[in-house]
């Protein structure tokens, strides 16, 4: 058989109990539950193939093996599987070993959801596992804008043995509901101990507790040798429980090792039922089996109908074929048997046959518990601590102690207690005595030790003896001694017992012995003797009592002193003693004070002395001398007389700190407290063009700083102070000096906005400027760097800085530093904000990546003599190379002026001219990554006026002309013409069309014998030709007797409701980049265009920038925050009706 091995309990998950199932058998006792088998194995159909998890259920704080879902809650498993709605990403099985971490993800799309959907996790069936997050389980769950899609997190952190199971998760949205299950294996570490896990005692907790009768696990056993001992002839307890009086049952569960007796009588009480015959089985179970821990067991049953389906079940819950437990059939013969039996197989079996069941008891019995190391005979002195220790086979056994035959049950006030390490059983006797001596034995189920304990006195030595003693009458008699040992003893005085009253006490503590009497008498005098009990040693010591003088302050206070206000009669009666009645003698300063005097004087009787103070003044304060001298001896006290008045005011305050609405303001106690402890402080306050103080503080402030609270920002105030004591308030303290509440900024309003920019030797920091300033304003910041490793903060700008970019210098290449940065005003500094993660510094090479403006990515055209400044931005690191090109050619910079930074390049032409027009090729460079972009550059001028202009006929009042384009079109498109005309007479130009697109025309209604001269302007976008050319030949309009009447026309109706005839569209936008909302409308009259956020009219508000040219309606949203994210609407109204379209914007946040 396998030695045991000792093992740590196991630790439950989430301590919270699952609900209870029902019971095959009603009878089941209540108090047992099940323990989990440490090999124990779920049968392949419990779980989906390949799985070889098992179903964990939670009772009685612990993981214990539950049932597999039954067939119809698979089939709805099954089901919601199929028709699952809402995952996009179910979680996994997974496998895990012990002390591993594992993660389980599901993921839900959230773009038919308008809030965030509910998600639960269970283990098993019914265990929800969002209460039990903590050390062991954490439950997450994050957004992603972009995708919309929510992510939901489960991690077991250090998984053990029996976390292994079902797991279940569910989704709910209003009336959607989705589920998955999936199943997590833990295995075993290699390298551990073999997995050979036998629990070390089999008991059972307390009666009268909740769990009374519960298997407890805690004992558990390490690996050991075991001796070959002679075979024993086996000893069935169970039979001798039942033929053994009740009264023996103790003795025998003790001699054979059998903690539970309590377990075992209940199931003794359940074996004595008189079993019914049963129809299913034809041979039942045995009442009780037993065996050894390690050894095998077989049950079996013959059926009446070898067609009935058994089942096997241990405390209620099903069996299931494994390597521990193994079934065979023999035709009517059903037989299970259980190999490698633990103590936590020690429990109640039973099995059915169609309605019918029988059962049985299981007991593992452990090996003895022998004494290896005997106990020793052991010799020590009185007051010793004393112990007694023995070693047994096993960690942790039953082992009882005795004393002359009776059993010693420690208890909390006993000197005796019993300690236990390992094999090790250790009896304590603290302090031992006489009584002691004894012989101590220790019992064990398999064997017993004894040995002698002897208690002797140790020799007595005198350390401190009684001495004479000479006391004043009245004073207190200590007569003291030390002896080597802590004995007690007794005192006598002239050879009888002192017996303790109110006035005399006698003390022991440990070896010190003590008569203590209180206020010496003349008949206390006389031979004081104190005797050690159980030795024959004496201390003599004689007291000899005497009467001096006495100055009686009782009347005074503890410290003798004397209070009276400035100005008043003090009149101070100090009554003495002393026989004969001494000569008092008062003095002040060594300076002694006559009776009979003027202002100060003293009057002297026999039984007191006075001393006369006539107008007390502040200087009378001091220390007074009364000496007292007799035959027996002399007597002096001091007496303290205080002169006490209001303090002095205090010195004015100073303020140190000042925030938004408050200050911390401090100051100094008065130079002269009057006499009188300062008892607090008054503070008023007010504002420094007002003549009106305001009291702060009702209750006295005890501290010599306070804090004002409830000002107004940036407004000056003065502060002042009043000293209280005993006898009044001082007069009050100079004003402070003038100060303005100021708020220093917040550092959560300030914040990093890129990430740090970094060379070999350099760092570039950006971040935004505080959301809100107030009174104080903003002087600039200040930006601080340290070294990972070190707390040492180096200012990097010596100066404040107004800008929100700065960049840090003279970096070592490859360090990594921490930076943060500081808003200051006026107030001081505020918080530092950190950047969030320590920074390298170093070049890093970034591929080059060009940049092109949206408006350079067609052909960008300029007129003549306009400048042209285009800035490409690029990205690349280290710096880049740039080269331009222009048709393939390198670019003359005599001409056209290049300049390049690190982050972009710029062509800038001061005079555009028409040679300037190609294309221009942009080459960035990054050691061996190159990057490239091209841009069209098209200069254009006003055209040249058209070739030939001549007239092709006239008829009527019409003249027909033509003429060719012009040669130079200004390098773009003829846009259209422009056609004057004028009277031959007066010369004067009319123009008669415009923007003529055709190359030819017909000029009408001109006037009727007039002649004509025409000429022609090109167009193009530039504008109109500077010359035109005219006709060579003139038109002559010659009259005709037929009259040319003009047909009539109905005005057509262009009247038209708003219609958009490009619709908006849904857009995604990036944080801090500007973002615009395009549609086109149409409509006559001119329609009126509204903008709405979420169904709320924009007006006026600086975020927003509305456009409308020809129809094109165009809302702007300027550096856009996801606050900015919602439903935009644009609304068309005119005369004839109204439109509105919509659409969605969601604004990003690229992560930093």
């Amino acid at each position: 058989m396998p030695e045991p091995t000792k093992k740590e309990e196991t630790e439950v998950l989430a301590p919270a109990p699952a609900p209870p199932r029902e019971e095959p058998n009603k009878e089941k006792q209540a108090g047992t539950s099940p323990a989990k088998d440490e090999e124990e194995a779920s049968p392949p159909g419990a779980l989906p193939p390949g799985s070889g998890s098992r179903a964990l259920e939670r009772k009685d704080s612990e993981w214990s093996v539950g049932e597999s879902p039954s067939g119809e809650d698979q089939d709805k498993q099954t089901a919601n599987n199929q028709l699952s709605t809402l995952f996009v990403e179910k979680p996994q099985g997974g496998t895990v070993k012990v002390g591993g971490n594992i993660t389980f993800i599901a993921k839900v799309k959230a773009e038919d959801l308008l809030r965030k959907p509910t998600i639960k996790w269970f283990k098993g069936k019914w265990m929800d596992l969002a209460s039990k997050a903590g050390k062991h389980l954490q439950l997450k769950e994050t957004f992603e804008r972009h995708s919309r899609v929510y992510t939901f997190e489960m991690q077991i952190i250090q998984a053990k043995e029996n976390y292994a199971g079902n797991y279940r998760c569910e989704v709910t949205y209003k009336d959607k509901f989705d589920s998955c299950s999936f199943d997590l294996e833990v295995h075993e570490s290699t390298g551990t101990t073999p997995n050979i896990d036998i629990r070390s005692a089999f008991k059972r907790s307390g009666e009268g507790q909740e769990d009374a009768g519960e298997l407890d696990f805690s004992g558990l056993l390490k690996r050991r040798e075991v001796k070959q001992q002679e075979e024993e002839p086996e000893i069935d307890v169970w039979e001798l429980l039942k033929n053994a009086k009740p009264s023996e049952y103790e003795k025998i569960a003790f001699q054979y090792g059998i903690t539970d007796l309590r377990g075992m009588l209940k199931r003794l009480k359940r074996m004595r039922r008189v079993e019914k015959k049963s129809a299913a089985f034809a041979k039942i179970l045995d009442p009780a089996y037993q065996v050894d821990k390690g050894g095998r067991v077989r049950f079996a049953v013959e059926l009446a109908d070898p067609k009935l389906e058994v089942k096997w079940y241990k405390n209620g819950q099903e069996i299931r074929p494994s390597t521990k437990y193994i079934f065979e059939h023999k035709g009517c013969e059903r037989i299970m048997f259980i190999n490698n039996c633990v103590l936590t197989d020690d429990s109640e079996y039973y099995v059915t046959a169609g309605d019918e069941k029988c059962s049985t008891e299981l007991f593992v019995r452990e090996p003895p518990v022998i004494v290896t190391k005997q106990l020793e005979d052991t010799k020590a002195y009185c007051g010793d601590r004393v112990e007694l220790e023995c070693e047994v086979s096993e960690d942790d056994a039953h082992v009882k102690w005795f004393k002359n035959g009776e059993e010693i049950i420690p208890s909390p006030r006993s000197r005796h207690y019993i300690k236990v390490e390992g094999k090790k059983h250790i009896l304590v006797i603290e302090e031992a005595t006489k009584a002691d001596t004894a012989e101590y034995s220790v019992m064990t189920t398999g064997g017993q030790s004894s040995a002698k304990l002897t208690i002797d006195l140790k020799p007595l030595k005198i350390l401190t003896p009684l001495t004479d003693q000479t006391v004043n009458l009245g004073k207190e008699i200590c007569l003291k001694c030390e002896i080597s040992e802590n004995l007690s003893g007794k005192w006598t005085k002239n050879g009888l017992p002192i017996q303790e009253t109110d006035r005399l006490k006698i003390v022991h503590r440990g070896r010190i012995h003590k008569v203590v009497i209180a206020n010496a008498l003349v008949e206390d005098e006389g031979d004081y003797v104190f005797a050690p009990d159980a030795y024959s040693v004496t201390l003599p010591a004689k007291v000899h009592v005497i009467d001096p003088p006495k100055i009686i302050l009782d009347g005074l206070d503890a410290d003798n002193t004397v209070t009276v206000i400035a100005g008043n009669k003090l009149r101070l009666e100090i009554p003495i003693s002393g026989e004969p009645p001494p000569k008092a003698i008062w003095s002040r300063a060594d300076k002694a004070i006559m009776e009979g005097g003027s202002r100060i004087r003293t009057e002297n009787y026999p039984d007191s002395t006075t001393l006369v103070i006539d107008v007390a003044e502040k200087d009378d304060s001091g220390v007074y001398h009364i000496n007292l001298k007799n035959e027996a001896g002399e007597a002096h006290a001091a007496i303290t007389i205080k002169v006490v008045d209001v303090p002095d005011p205090p010195v004015a305050p100073n303020v140190t700190h000042v925030g938004d609405e408050w200050c911390i303001m401090n100051w100094d106690p008065p130079l002269y407290d009057g006499g009188s402890p300062i008892l607090g402080y008054f503070i008023e306050r007010k504002k420094k063009q007002s003549s009106r103080w305001m009291r702060l503080n009702f209750d006295l402030c005890k501290e010599t700083t306070f804090e004002p609270k409830n000002m107004i920002e940036g407004v000056a105030y003065e502060v002042r102070i009043f000293a209280v004591n005993a006898i009044g308030l001082s007069k009050p303290s100079m004003p402070s000096k003038p100060f303005v509440p100021l708020a220093i900024i917040s550092s959560s309003s300030v914040s990093f906005i890129s990430e740090a920019v970094t060379t070999d030797t350099t760092v570039t920091m950006k971040w935004r400027p505080p959301d809100q300033i107030g009174a104080a304003g903003l002087d600039g910041y200040v930006l601080e760097y340290c070294f990972e490793g070190t707390d040492n903060w180096i200012v990097a700008n010596t100066e404040l800085i107004e800008k929100t970019k700065f960049t840090i210098t003279g970096l070592p290449t490859d360090a990594r530093i921490f930076v943060r940065v500081k808003a200051v005003n006026a107030a001081g500094a505020s918080e530092p904000k950190y950047y969030s993660q320590p920074i390298l510094v170093k070049e890093i090479v970034e591929a080059p990546k060009i940049r092109i403006p949206r408006h350079l990515k067609q052909t960008y055209i300029r007129r003549v003599g306009e400048a042209i400044n285009l800035v490409i931005p690029f990205q690349g690191k280290p710096r880049p190379e740039v080269t331009w090109k222009k048709d393939g050619a390198p670019i003359d910079k005599n001409q056209i002026n290049i300049r390049n930074s690190e982050t972009d390049t710029i062509i800038f032409i001061r005079k555009a001219e028409r040679s300037h027009s190609g294309k221009y090729d942009l080459q960035v460079k990054v050691e061996k990554y190159m990057e490239t972009a091209s841009i069209d550059i098209q200069v254009v001028d006003r055209p040249g006026p058209p070739q030939v202009v001549k007239i092709d006929d006239v008829w009527g009042e019409n003249v027909a002309l033509s003429w060719t384009p012009p040669k130079d079109d200004g390098n773009t498109a003829i846009t259209g013409y422009t056609i004057q005309k004028a009277d031959k007479k007066s010369m004067e130009w009319f123009t008669v069309i415009e923007h003529y697109h055709r190359t030819s025309a017909t000029i009408t209604e001109l006037v009727v014998g007039n002649e004509y001269y025409f000429r022609v302007f090109a167009e193009n976008m530039c504008g109109l030709s500077e010359d035109a050319t005219m006709t060579k030949e003139s038109a002559v309009i010659a009259k005709d007797g037929k009259i040319y009447k003009n047909p009539v026309y109905e005005d057509f109706n262009f009247t038209e409701a708003p219609m958009f005839t490009q619709p908006l569209v849904n857009t995604y936008a990036i944080a801090g980049y500007n973002a615009t909302l395009n549609c086109s409308v149409r409509g006559n009259p001119k329609p009126k265009i509204t903008w709405m956020k979420n169904k709320v009219v924009i007006v006026d508000d600086p975020r927003y920038r509305m456009f409308s040219n020809q129809g094109v309606c165009t809302l702007e949203i300027r550096k856009p925050s996801p606050y900015d994210g919602g439903t935009y609407s644009c609304k068309a109204v005119n005369d004839l009706g109204a439109m509105e379209i919509e659409c969605k914007l969601e604004v990003k946040v690229v992560a930093q």
